[in-house]
């Protein structure tokens, strides 16, 4: 769930639906989504004095299916959310609170199960005083305790049911004890039996688990948390999240075994991951099916700057191969991708493949020049595009007409636009604010986009003035493909702050060539310590970003490292113990270059 010293979190999630309406750009057919999923992150309930102020977090998400519907749970959000098709959520208010006390009590972390036709929410505890609630129309809020004391408590929980109907709890967050599980007896939620160990971390072996934004051990043991169970076959796959939660390595780690409760084999390299790109992070997560039978996987995404538990969600491509390893495809993972559709084969398509969710519609703007109407301080216009979520623009206020403009650089085809609000001096009325904000309702976002193919005829490319949703990473895909070179947002409302933008990012097609084939790579691997290697390539002038592959097996390169700005990488995330496969392709406007030879690394 979270690593260091404090333990509160929060999240939420949306996809979107294939052949969905959508009130995005003016009435389109929505058939995409963008990460960080767009839906209305509440505002954090972790007290927060500081300077910084105000922000919204979230984190911990599971997705479960059930009656035909999705249903997402998440960290202090007061409610839960259900969607028939992945794209409209519905938000149903609920404090999970204990039935003999009225005092503030919210799931942290939840574990959310299916027995039968029943569901079950359990929220993360330490001791025996929290219930297991139970609802077999969750769809009305009607809910009733199951166990009013779950006697055997427990952080970060998850629930199994295997295929024979037996019950099954996973938990653990600590840098000090492992992940346990344990059978429970399905009707009184007694334990059979005493707990039973399922792996603790080997930061020594696997260089991804160690603690620090670098992989480098620094004050603290890495956690071991949020762990999560898939059934494929007669396999068992089971997940954890690991090394720290405010780390753009966070991710979600793998062990497969026979049995729900072991013995499990730790696999090397983690089932998601993310250090690179406007996105970073993908730990403490679940794994799903949708209606179409395909998986996908849901997961904690870092921001970690005006708290450590600043974070948001992504959702990834999920699968299993001919030889039944378990993926998850966090390549382009930030860009566009399809939602689940009967036509999109989601299995077995293999690592030197483009993902068949991925749309192929590239960053038009990254770095691009920009112009604004006003400037907070530091926060100076460019942070909007460099791809870093942790930077943002802020102008001096959230007045109407404030806006900012970016530059594309020649004209081009666009696809789709993402606006990433970021907070800025937030505030609300005494009466909505409290240390425990949590959701708040009646916020909302209104603006205009508009493009041009000279900067001196403006178009009205989408027009949100009437809106009233909240939507802090508002994601547009166009009912048609627009011409232009210059995109511009103005400021109607914001939900509060001032306007403040992360990522202003415009997707397409640069109209050009797609880089050639990178030159120069080599990896070097440190004799000392196998987990790292130094990692090298021929700066390329027609490229502005690079993705390395890598894995334990050639044809097998299922994780990834997007590189913006640089031509060179310190590798630090290898199993010691075991060779590795590399290869790497050029990004740009256009597209990606065919991918170099994959190169073994002993």
């Amino acid at each position: 769930m979270k690593n260091s010293i404090l333990s509160i979190c929060c999240i939420m999630l949306g996809a979107l639906s294939k052949g969905q309406t959508s009130s995005l750009g003016g009435g389109g057919v929505a058939s995409t989504y963008c990460n960080p999923i767009n839906i209305d992150y509440g505002y954090s309930p972790i007290p927060n004095f500081s300077e910084w102020g105000r922000h919204r977090a979230t984190a911990d998400p599971v997705i479960v299916t059930y009656k035909g519907d999705y249903y997402l749970f998440s960290t202090n959000q007061w409610g839960y959310w259900w969607s028939s098709d992945m794209l409209n959520w519905n938000f149903v208010s609920k404090k999970f609170l204990r039935p003999w006390n009225n005092a503030f009590d919210e799931l942290c972390a939840p574990a959310v199960g299916i027995i039968g036709d029943t569901m079950l929410v359990f929220g993360s505890t330490y001791t025996s005083n929290f219930s297991v609630w139970m609802s077999t129309n969750p769809k009305a809020n009607d809910w009733k305790p199951l166990v009013d004391s779950f006697d055997i408590g427990g952080w970060d929980p998850s629930f199994f049911t295997d295929d024979d109907g037996r019950l099954y709890l996973y938990n653990g967050s600590s840098n000090k004890f492992p992940m346990y599980g344990i059978e429970l007896n399905r009707k009184s939620m007694q334990p059979y039996g005493t707990r039973k160990e399922m792996y603790i971390l080997e930061p020594w072996r696997f260089g991804w688990q160690r603690f620090g934004e670098h992989m480098d051990n620094t004050f603290l043991d890495p956690f071991i948390e949020g762990s999560h169970m898939t059934k494929y076959k007669e396999k068992y796959y089971l997940q954890y999240g690991a090394p720290g939660t405010e780390f753009s390595g966070y991710a979600d780690g793998l062990l497969v075994g026979n049995s729900p409760l072991g013995n499990f084999e730790a696999q090397s390299d983690p089932l998601s991951i993310k250090v690179g790109g406007f996105v970073r992070g993908a730990g403490h997560g679940a794994t799903f099916q949708d209606k179409f039978g395909q998986f996908w996987h849901i997961s904690t995404t870092v921001i970690s700057v005006k708290n450590t538990f600043e974070r948001r969600l992504g959702v990834w491509p999920t699968g299993f191969d001919k030889n039944d390893v378990m993926f998850c495809n966090t390549t382009f993972g930030d860009y566009p991708h399809y939602i689940p559709s009967k036509s999109i084969d989601g299995s077995n398509y293999g690592a030197n493949g483009k993902s068949p969710y991925f749309t192929g519609w590239m960053l038009l703007n990254y770095n691009k020049p920009v112009q604004v109407s006003s400037t907070l301080g530091g926060y100076h216009p460019n942070n909007a595009v460099d791809e870093l979520a942790k930077t943002y623009w802020s102008a001096t206020s959230a007045n109407k007409g404030e806006w900012i403009q970016t530059d594309l650089g020649n004209v081009s085809t666009v696809n789709a636009i993402q606006i990433n609000y970021a907070d800025q001096d937030i505030s609300f009325p005494k009466a909505m604010d409290s240390i425990f904000l949590g959701k708040t309702s009646g916020l909302y976002h209104q603006y205009k986009m508009y493009y041009s193919v000279d900067g001196k005829k403006w178009n009205v490319l989408v027009d949100k003035s009437d809106n009233k949703k909240d939507v802090p990473h508002d994601y547009v895909e166009l009912a048609k493909p627009v011409q232009a070179r210059f995109i511009k947002l103005e400021n109607i409302q914001m939900p509060a702050g001032k306007f403040a933008i992360s990522g202003l990012r415009i997707f397409g097609n640069g109209n050009a060539v797609a880089p050639k084939v990178v030159e120069g790579f080599i990896v070097l691997r440190t004799e000392k310590d196998k987990r790292s290697a130094f990692i090298k390539w021929k700066p390329a002038d027609d490229a502005f970003a690079y993705n390395i592959y890598y894995g334990t097996s050639a044809d097998k390169l299922y994780t990834s490292i997007m590189v913006h700005g640089n031509n060179e990488y310190w590798m630090k995330a290898m199993d010691s113990q075991k060779p590795y496969y590399y290869c790497i392709e050029a990004i740009n406007e256009n597209g990606t270059s065919e991918r170099t030879k994959v190169i073994k690394v002993d």
